[in-house]
């Protein structure tokens, strides 16, 4: 195989790791941080309408800090590669990486708000951390093999985290919700 073609399947695998990694990285944010806020909403009180209006100000603002977040951590890294002399056309893409963010934050962050919203409401938190686990589990297991590495450890690392943000946010809404 010659070299010319080697670079270039370099530089496609290169520029698909990077949408790649920022989808893994959206979609894992948005569960945990969606998660995170209805469970700090439901533990201060159990109306439908501010779980959802919450959920949805938090998916919004989540989805558009990470596609911000993306495109100038991205366009830094392009900065430098430009500075370095790296070829034009196996620079990474800002725009795609902000774009998958994006598009993965906001589907990600659909599981809990969903799951929170339409369940009948003595059994909407269990179903939720039910829907939040399988969810966590899956970007668990595909950063892994994206990464060429062994799954338990990613897993179990996002099962931990977003349990701990269920769990510490759901206390601190009951605490407020307790004194309003």
């Amino acid at each position: 195989m010659s070299t010319g073609i080697t670079e270039q399947r370099g530089a496609v695998l290169a520029s698909r790791l990077n949408w790649l990694r920022a989808g893994v990285l959206g979609a894992n944010d948005g569960i945990v941080s969606t998660a995170g806020l209805v469970f700090g909403v439901a533990g201060a009180t159990n109306d439908s309408v501010a779980l959802f209006i919450a959920g949805v100000a938090g998916m919004v603002a989540g989805a558009l800090s990470m596609a911000g977040g993306e495109y100038v951590s991205v366009s830094t890294q392009r900065d430098t590669e430009n500075a370095v002399g790296v070829d034009a056309d196996e620079q990474t893409s800002p725009w795609q990486a902000a774009l998958a963010s994006f598009v993965a934050f906001t589907v990600g962050a659909l599981i809990p708000l969903l799951a929170i919203v339409f369940s009948p409401v003595p059994v909407r938190l269990p179903i939720t951390i039910g829907a939040v686990l399988v969810a966590l589990m899956v970007t668990g297991y595909t950063s892994a093999r994206l990464g060429g590495s062994p799954v338990t450890r990613p897993v179990l690392r996002n099962l931990v985290v977003g349990t701990l943000a269920m769990g510490l946010t759901y206390a601190a809404g009951t605490l407020v919700g307790t004194y309003l």
